[in-house]
């Protein structure tokens, strides 16, 4: 049985394609237009998804979209009718979408799939689970778990913003639902946009802002008391309620009404590329901790009504990585996964998942130690003929190394030299982060690495932290953790005998000293809390980006590395050998390694539009 599940048209469109309950094959559409958070029909991805499979879309059992057009449609007139005459230029404006596409999805698809080879006088099944069941089943089916609590958090799906269940076997009973619009993703959306980053594109930036904030300001606890008593009511269940007197997104065309915000908080709404203060950091983190405190409220309901020893999550909010490690750490279930695609992407992956489980009813095997999806690595991977045709049509110089062993020496040579290496291997990874195969790495140790990355690599804002790949078997070695992080979904502190003592006043220093005040014996890693995101690399799961890493640390002594998505700000996670030549070329990257092939910059022609991303690219 062969199902090809569809998330699209809000952000992040995607394709998935499950054989016998197996993961064949997922991509992101940004990775294939090069559009950041792409949201038109995933054609290139479901292209992609049918050719792995080796299936056309007549010969699939089922297509899947990752929610109901009509459910969400219903939650759209309510709202409105609820809130009028507020919101009445919102709705003349969302209407004639609604009404010429949204509203009529199910031709809306069947006529893009007829684009790419569908044949409507032999009808494929169609069929439309919930937003929530389709994170649900994201989580609970590739995980190792017989049975699981189920945790779904995002902004919105069609009336559900949150949602409790529980995963047995090959069913998915929902036990307990948040509703519209009422919702903690979109609380932390809320302040993505009142300190100058892009919603639904921003949120993670909050995030790596929240440990500049001063945690024995007593401006910190003055922020979480005005969300707590004014914007906010954080329940003991998990609930949230939201003062609808101080947002705009459920009928405006605006997150918040800003006035009011500016009056609550003192604090005028950051501008995007503004110079960042003490004050921004202090807010950020007083979210940070209003925010954990849902997550773990809603995480001891899940416990309470599921009585189960294991918790997945999945849900634009189960990217908080920061989050997730408090959640960890406090002990409330045994075991925890959270699915690395967990924002709309994942959801084409559960809406296949989900038919095939609950629709057609089959059976679960779980014949894997950790989860099923491979370690993420389900889109496309490349050719030595294509590394060789993408060097011809730019006349690139490269050295090719038969032995792949040699080639990881003398990249783990270039790397403890202080050289940043872009490094493709494989199959590209599904879901936003790069977890070695479309990769950007660094040497940990370097006092400069940080800021070389983000300013001459990058191109972004150098607050932003990097993150760590470790060897799975020395993380303990490292970190304050032993466990997996695969998916670099956990956040963890850097050990106390590798941390350096802060200088006296450090917590009156400025954001800009803060930054650059080495923290640990791993500069480049270690964030301005001395906590760390972590990717653990298993020699089984991922033996190339094991095997570099290794030669580095026989080298080094330090079995770390810099990871960072290979692309520039604005800009989707490369693709291709040809993404990836034009993305080195046009930073300050040194080297670039594509399976094989190693290219040297100083060796290469030169490039006419080094900055040309910059008007290709909106920056997020």
């Amino acid at each position: 049985m062969t199902i090809l599940g569809i998330s699209a048209f809000y952000h992040d469109s995607a394709a998935a394609l499950i054989e016998d309950g197996r993961i064949v094959a997922a991509a992101q559409e940004e990775r294939f237009t090069r559009k950041k958070h792409d949201a038109r029909f995933p054609a290139n991805a479901v292209r992609f998804c049918l050719e792995y499979g080796g299936t056309t879309l007549n010969a699939l059992d089922a297509v899947v979209f990752y929610d109901k057009p009509l459910l969400k449609f219903e939650r759209l007139l309510e709202t409105y009718y609820a809130f009028a005459p507020r919101g009445l230029r919102s709705f003349l404006t969302a209407m004639p979408v609604w009404l010429k596409d949204k509203l009529f999805l199910k031709r809306l698809l069947r006529d893009e799939l007829t684009k790419l080879g569908y044949d409507p006088k032999k009808p494929v099944k169609l069929l439309f689970p919930e937003h929530h069941l389709s994170h649900a089943a994201s989580a609970f089916y590739p995980s190792a778990f017989e049975k699981a609590a189920i945790l779904t958090i995002d902004g919105v799906g069609e009336w559900a913003t949150a949602s409790i269940g529980l995963g047995e076997g090959k069913s998915i009973t929902v036990l307990k639902e948040q509703h519209f619009p009422h919702s903690l993703g979109l609380l932390y959306s809320a302040f993505t946009y009142f300190l100058g980053f892009r919603v639904n594109s921003g949120e993670y930036k909050l995030m790596g802002l929240a440990p500049y904030g001063d945690p024995r300001s007593p401006e910190v606890d003055r922020y979480v008391d005005l969300i707590k008593t004014k914007l906010a009511e954080i329940r003991d269940d998990g609930s949230i309620w939201l003062n609808q007197a101080y947002f705009d997104y459920a009928t405006g065309l605006r997150m918040i009404r800003e006035k009011k915000w500016e009056a609550l908080f003192g604090l005028a709404r950051r501008k995007p590329e503004e110079e960042l203060r003490a004050e921004h950091g202090n807010l950020a983190l007083a979210i940070q901790r209003v925010t954990e405190e849902g997550v773990l409220n809603m995480a001891r309901e899940a416990k309470r009504v599921t009585s189960a020893e294991n918790l997945v999550l999945a849900g634009g909010v189960a990217l908080n990585c920061v989050a997730n490690g408090r959640l960890q750490k406090a002990g409330i279930f045994k075991n925890i996964f959270i699915q690395p695609a967990s924002g709309d992407a994942g959801g084409a992956l559960g809406a296949a998942l989900a038919a095939y489980h609950i629709y057609f009813g089959q059976e679960r095997v779980i014949d894997y130690p950790d989860d099923a999806l491979h370690g993420s690595y389900l889109g496309p991977t490349f050719s030595d003929l294509e590394v060789e045709l993408m060097a011809r049509k730019h006349k690139a110089v490269y050295t090719h190394y038969a032995d792949f062993g040699e080639l990881c020496d003398e990249t783990a040579r270039l790397l403890a030299h202080e050289d940043v290496v872009g490094w493709v291997q494989g199959r590209m990874e599904f879901g936003p982060r790069a977890l070695g195969n479309r990769s950007i790495l660094g040497d940990p140790r370097s006092a400069d690495m940080q800021k070389k990355l983000n300013l001459k690599i990058k191109y972004r804002e150098s607050f932003r932290p990097f993150a760590p790949s470790v060897l799975a078997e020395e993380c303990a070695d490292y970190f304050d953790y032993d466990g997996r992080s695969p998916y670099m979904l956990l956040v963890h502190p850097v050990r106390e005998n590798r941390r350096k003592p802060l200088p006296a006043g450090y917590s009156g220093f400025s954001l800009r000293d803060k930054l650059y005040h080495q923290r640990s014996d791993l500069p480049a890693i270690t964030h301005i809390d001395f906590s760390a995101r972590l990717q653990t690399v298993d020699r089984h799961t991922n033996p190339r980006y094991w095997q570099l890493m290794d030669a580095f640390r026989k080298q080094t002594g330090c079995g770390v590395l810099v990871n960072t998505s290979f692309n520039v700000r604005g800009e989707p996670i490369v693709n291709t050998p040809a993404d990836a030549y034009r993305c080195f070329m046009r930073t300050e990257m040194d080297y670039l390694v594509v399976g094989h092939y190693l290219f040297d910059k100083k060796q290469q022609p030169d490039w006419p539009e080094k900055q040309e991303w910059q008007n290709e690219f909106v920056l997020d």
